[in-house]
């Protein structure tokens, strides 16, 4: 069993992955919630140039039949970065990437919708409305008094 507290102190072969020179080499690992809405998934991409912003990043694929997301006939979904931050597990230069997802509208693939859990698309287009604003965010508790 690998002791995720101290990566010190794991097993000798990610004590020697962890070490290995990688040269100019990133690895990014592509990350997106599922057609269940609760699993999060990931795909690694190696990419051989200097990533500065997630504009930097290229739009990527996965085959989204296995993932509860789209049908065997048309199941490329495509995976658009919004968000990098550094890998604390490979470390280095070494990236996670959160994702938006998109299907195709069609077989002419000409199109993209958002997926049915990229449930960002449809809330970016609202907040981009009101760039100006400052919002607010808090938890709703409510409480009902009774009396014996």
């Amino acid at each position: 069993m690998i002791n995720t507290a101290n990566p010190k102190n794991t097993c000798p072969l990610y004590n020697d992955l962890n070490t290995l020179d990688q040269g100019d080499a990133i690895i990014a690992e592509y990350i997106w919630i599922d057609g269940t809405g609760k699993t999060l998934r990931g795909k690694a991409r190696t990419l051989r140039k200097e990533i500065n912003t997630v504009a930097d990043l290229p739009d990527w694929n996965y085959d989204g039949s296995s993932c509860y997301q789209a049908s065997t006939e048309n199941s490329e979904v495509i995976m658009k970065p919004v968000a990098m931050f550094r890998d604390p597990f490979r470390r280095g230069k070494n990236l996670l990437v959160l994702c938006d997802t998109y299907q195709w509208t069609d077989n002419t693939f000409s199109g993209l919708k958002p997926a049915n859990t990229n449930f960002r698309a449809g809330s970016k287009a609202i907040f981009d409305k009101a760039k100006d604003s400052k919002f607010w965010f808090g938890i709703e508790q409510e409480y009902s008094l009774l009396v014996e």
